[in-house]
């Protein structure tokens, strides 16, 4: 039976604040979970269902999982609907970004507000090689429950940093392409094997900071009259094409 103070602890945690207090996020879901009990992360406890514990992968600390009921984890879940396991994993430590020790593309969100589009992107990277990401600091935090949610595990194998975008991308003398409305085709872009593609908030875009620093516009062409495509469409676009021309 789970405490008050373990629900109240666990239920604060969909807050940043309190993730930040703490150094704890949410996951939820046997796949995610498993995902990050197979990473660098460090699992702290697991809130499951009886029928779910058979299922668990072979766990170093069995004390690390509370058998739970369906009226505990509703209280506890940030989901409408449960999964049937909850666990609390730890924030790590700040990570760097260096330039120097990437290896390929680097994914660039500036300003990036709706969780399920941060989410989103992370997945898609993940899918297709992407192992890094960075972030200006107004874009949604990567361990809001429905960030981690929407990527479906991925996080536990990407990269996320949150650094100032602006600084790195004067200092460095990579290749910055940024999807516009008025650049050039995607579809006709030779790719580079290292450089930085970066995409904009969902309402504003690229950001007057930014938009001065890329040296390669480029648009995904249409033919319908829809204003502009969503964000996460987009980097699934791009990240797509991106692999098909270096490959």
């Amino acid at each position: 039976m789970l405490s008050k103070s373990q629900i109240s602890l666990i239920k604060s945690l969909q807050h940043k604040k309190f993730r930040k207090e703490h150094q704890l996020f949410i996951v939820e879901g046997l796949k995610a979970i498993t995902e990050f009990l197979n990473s660098s992360y460090t699992v702290l406890s697991i809130y499951c269902l009886t029928d779910i514990i058979p299922k668990l992968p072979n766990l170093p600390l069995k004390q690390k999982v509370f058998e739970v009921t369906l009226n505990e984890l509703e209280k506890i879940s940030s989901l409408q609907t449960p999964q049937g396991i909850l666990a609390l994993v730890e924030i790590p430590k700040i990570q760097y970004f260096n330039e120097d020790q990437t290896d390929g593309i680097t994914l660039v969100l500036d300003g990036i507000q709706d969780p399920g589009n941060l989410g989103t992107i992370i997945r898609t990277a993940d899918w297709f090689g992407f192992k890094e990401i960075i972030c200006s600091a107004n874009t949604v935090d990567i361990y809001n429950p429905k960030v981690i949610q929407a990527t479906m595990g991925s996080l536990a194998r990407v990269k996320v940093t949150y650094i100032n975008l602006q600084n790195i991308l004067k200092e460095s003398k990579l290749p910055k392409y940024g999807t516009l409305l008025n650049g050039n085709n995607l579809f006709d872009i030779k790719w580079p094997k290292k450089c930085y593609l970066i995409f904009g908030s969902e309402g504003n875009g690229i950001s007057d900071e930014i938009l001065p620093l890329i040296s390669h516009p480029i648009t995904i062409p249409g033919v319908g009259n829809a204003e502009s495509l969503n964000v996460a469409i987009s980097a699934a676009i791009c990240c797509a094409e991106i692999k098909r021309n270096i490959l």
